[in-house]
């Protein structure tokens, strides 16, 4: 329940980070100038009220989403109830609220804290979202996308865990290269090791290299439950949980167990995996979980030796499945053998056509995350 500062603010030509401080074209800083009159907590309501939520298309005063203010010798102190760190969205909003209350003379304080009524704190009390990628089928590159959505909002700043459910196919840590297995405390808490700002655990690290696991249900739930409870994930603001193919055992557990945000589906344009990720998307409708949208991987094929594109699977499937089930499109990912072959998860790599499609992935899921949060408190 501790709020978390979002913003700095802004007062005597300097700012205290984080992140929209406002500046002049040549980037210096802007100081606020004197308030015209002795603002309270009613003047700033009405100033907020001026601030839209583009989503939710209402001002975030008539929506719920200002938690409190307080007006104390020319600072105004906001607690806004935002709850997808580093969303660009959310940065948006946060900005305009700190623009309008900068226009008006004050120094401006933001901290972003979700209500009570909508935090689900008894699982996994340090963790702000859990979001599920998840596929009809194997095969189609979801543990690939998991990896990226994973990284790419590190990259954003955000503090994220990466969650390798899948029991009995575990490849997360080759695909981080990760090295350095979990360890334990004196109480036999499970601390994570962390690879590019990503804390990792996954059933590779309990099982030898070449040993196959054959489980029935009961024991894959019993394991999950037990990471899921011996794990310190500490304070994070996003957990990934790169689920298994398909629809079985491991994703009833964890529909049950896991308060989660949302699920992200990936798919590949043909038929047959696009039957299959509707299959999944039948699922988490079952369960009352949100989708957050569909990525669709191997989307186009570019030669590297002539420069053309092929469809190598077939075209649009994913976009089409998107828009039969008014779900959000993620966007598409070529298919791109550096993706299998290059030493960091590809989203983190500048000036490369691939990576900026992890990229529009990873900023439409924090996004959408957002959105859904939001919802709750509006509808709260």
């Amino acid at each position: 329940g501790v709020e978390e500062t979002i913003c700095g603010y802004v007062a005597a030509g300097r700012v205290t980070v984080s992140g929209f401080g406002r500046r002049r074209r040549d980037k210096t800083l802007i100081p606020p100038s004197r308030p015209r009159y002795a603002m309270d907590e009613a003047d700033v309501r009405e100033l907020l009220g001026g601030v839209e939520d583009p989503d939710l298309g209402d001002d975030i005063v008539s929506l719920g989403l200002v938690n409190g203010v307080d007006v104390d010798d020319g600072v105004a102190t906001v607690s806004l109830a935002l709850g997808a760190p580093y969303a660009p969205t959310e940065s948006a909003i946060a900005a305009d609220v700190r623009e309008v209350l900068t226009d008006a003379g004050l120094a401006v304080e933001l901290t972003a804290k979700r209500p009570a009524a909508i935090r689900d704190d008894e699982v996994l009390p340090g963790v702000k979202n859990v979001v599920a990628v998840a596929s009809g089928k194997g095969g189609v590159g979801k543990s690939t996308v998991a990896v990226n959505l994973a990284a790419g909002l590190s990259k954003l700043g955000a503090k994220v865990g990466l969650f390798d459910t899948d029991v009995y196919g575990p490849n997360v840590p080759r695909m981080l290269d990760s090295q350095d297995p979990p360890t334990a405390t004196d109480d036999d808490t499970i601390i994570p090791p962390e690879r590019y700002g990503v804390k990792l655990i996954s059933m590779a690290f309990m099982v030898g290299e070449d040993d196959p696991v054959i489980w029935r249900g009961p024991m894959v739930h019993q394991v999950l439950t037990q990471l899921v409870e011996d794990v310190e994930w500490g304070e994070l603001d996003y957990l990934v949980l790169d689920m298994p193919p398909g629809t079985g055992d491991t994703q009833l557990t964890i529909l049950q167990t896991l308060p989660l945000a949302g699920a992200v589906i990936v798919t590949t344009p043909e038929e047959v995996a696009v039957d299959d990720a509707r299959k999944g998307i039948r699922m988490f409708g079952r369960h009352d979980t949100n989708v957050l949208g569909l990525a669709e991987n191997m989307s186009s094929f570019v030669c590297p030796d002539c420069g053309g594109q092929h469809d190598i699977f077939g075209s649009g499937g994913g976009r089409e499945l998107a828009e039969a089930n008014n779900l959000p499109y993620l966007g598409g990912v070529p298919l791109d053998p550096e993706v299998r072959s290059g030493e960091e998860p590809m989203v983190l790599q500048d000036d490369n056509p691939t990576a900026d499609a992890f990229r529009v992935i990873t900023e439409d899921v924090a996004n959408n995350v957002g959105v859904v949060n939001r919802r709750r408190v509006s509808n709260s």
